[in-house]
This record gives structure tokens, C-alpha cells and sequence, in this order.
């Protein structure tokens, strides 16, 4: 430990180490709207928005596909963030898949009212996101689901193809270690890096960079109930909870893959 924060010292005194990215004043903005619930807010400490955001290049005036919103935990940043003079696009396998976002639209129509629909994974919907329409497609904590019914690499051949060359795909998902041992990928809800690669690898995408920002250590990965276990599921319920909280949010990985520009 002692050798690796002298190297550091070094290499920051050195100029080795860059500065962190400045943060839009726009982002932090809608991050601190009034119109977010107050329960995703108390999550910003493990998930990181500004810092992941930023990492992957967001921008006010892009088209950014966010697949899988669930309840709209990102909409509630995302959507008014990019709105003025960009589009922000909430792609779902159905109907059911897309409440979460239509509460936020009827509760603050103002707010969320430009968000657009388009269903995912679909090779052939109407609604599908156009090919090569996207600048920016995010997974947050989605390709577990996607392992466990084997459409891992169909999903990312679709965010492929939806992105513009240059594109962005920002990937964040639970990490299981390369060397974890009796701990089944998906099934307990964690994905090892390597596997997230050689999916993103083999449907065209390029690493472009990767971040430790929503990185856990306490995270020990091997739980009763998988991830579930942590906060904010707590699938155990009372049973180890205040050791659970602890802990916090799961450890994840938090890549940054882009499509080529042939």
C-alpha cells in the first residue's frame, strides 16, 4: 500500500495523473432539480451521475438512448439535461418497461415531456431506435438480465448498430473479479469485465476507456441472494442489514466502448 501511494505522489507530481473532467454546470443543475425523488437522490453517492456522465461525454444537444430505464432513476437527470436541443430516448421491451418513465412524464410534463419511446431489444419494431440515429447508447446495470435469457450479444449488436460512427456506448454493470471463485456469472447478478468486453468486442465496439468511479471495495461480491443482497434491495430483508449498509452499493464496473468511424 505504502509503494502505491508513493508512485502516485510521484506520478501526480510528475503530471502523470490528469485532472478530473470538469463537471457541467448544466448537469449538475438537473441533478439538483427539484423534481427528482428524494430516494434517488440518497443514491447519488454510489451511483455518481456527474462523474459518470461526464466520463462518457454526455452532452446537451445529443441523441442519447438509455436502455432499460426501469422506474427512471437517470430520466430524471437525462431528460432535461439534453432536452433543449437534443433528444433523450428511453428504450423498452414493452409497455410495462416504460411506467416507470410515463409517472415521471404525468407527474412534471414540463419537465420530462419530450421524452421519447422506442422499444429494445426489437431487430423490427416501428418504434425501434434508428440505425445509426444515436450519439450516445448507456446500460446502466443491465447485462446480467440480458446473460440470463441469452440475448447478452444480440442487445449489443442492437446498440451498435443504433449508434453513429464514433458513437458512444457507457456501459456500467456489476463486477464479478476475473478470479472469483464458486460464484455463478449472472445468476448472482455480478458479470466479470472480460465477459462484458468480449460482447462488446464481437459486435464491433471499441474500449475507449474505463473508469473506477462507481468502483466498491467492500464489495465481497459472494452474498446469500447475489447483489440483491446489497443495498438497495436488501433481499435478505432484516436479516444482516446494518452490515449490508455498510457495505453499500455493489461494486461496478464502468466502461466506455465506441463505435469506429470506417
Amino acid at each position: 500500500m505504502r509503494y502505491l501511494l508513493a508512485s502516485f505522489a510521484v506520478l501526480a507530481a510528475a503530471g502523470a495523473i490528469a485532472a478530473a473532467p470538469s463537471i457541467d454546470p448544466a448537469l449538475t443543475a438537473a441533478i439538483k432539480a427539484p423534481t427528482r425523488a428524494p430516494a434517488n437522490v440518497a443514491r447519488d453517492k454510489y451511483r455518481h451521475p456527474a462523474e459518470t456522465l461526464t466520463f462518457f461525454g454526455v452532452k446537451p444537444g445529443q441523441t442519447v438512448v438509455e436502455i432499460w430505464p426501469a422506474g427512471g432513476w437517470y430520466t430524471e437527470i437525462l431528460a432535461p439535461y439534453v432536452a433543449k436541443s437534443g433528444r433523450y430516448i428511453a428504450a423498452a421491451p414493452s409497455e410495462k418497461g416504460r411506467g416507470g418513465v410515463q409517472k415521471l412524464i404525468a407527474a412534471h410534463p414540463d419537465t420530462y415531456g419530450k421524452v421519447q419511446f422506442a422499444t429494445f431489444p426489437s431487430a423490427d419494431a416501428p418504434d425501434r431506435v434508428t440505425a445509426g440515429s444515436a450519439d450516445v447508447v448507456l446500460t446502466f446495470r443491465n447485462v446480467h438480465n440480458w446473460m440470463g435469457a441469452g440475448a447478452a450479444q444480440g442487445a449489443f449488436e442492437q446498440m451498435f448498430a443504433m449508434l453513429k460512427p464514433g458513437g458512444v456506448l457507457g456501459v456500467v454493470e456489476h463486477r464479478l473479479p476475473e478470479d472469483a471463485k464458486g460464484i455463478t456469472e449472472a445468476e448472482s447478478g455480478y458479470v466479470k469485465r472480460s465477459t462484458v468486453l468480449a460482447l462488446a468486442t464481437k459486435a464491433g465496439f471499441k474500449l475507449a476507456g474505463e473508469s473506477q468511479v462507481n468502483a466498491n471495495p467492500k464489495d465481497a461480491h459472494n452474498y446469500p441472494k447475489g447483489v440483491w443482497t446489497l443495498p438497495p434491495n436488501y433481499a435478505e430483508g432484516d436479516k444482516d442489514r446494518a452490515k449490508y449498509a455498510a457495505i453499500g452499493e455493489s461494486d461496478r464496473m464502468t466502461l466506455k466502448f465506441v463505435k469506429p468511424i470506417k
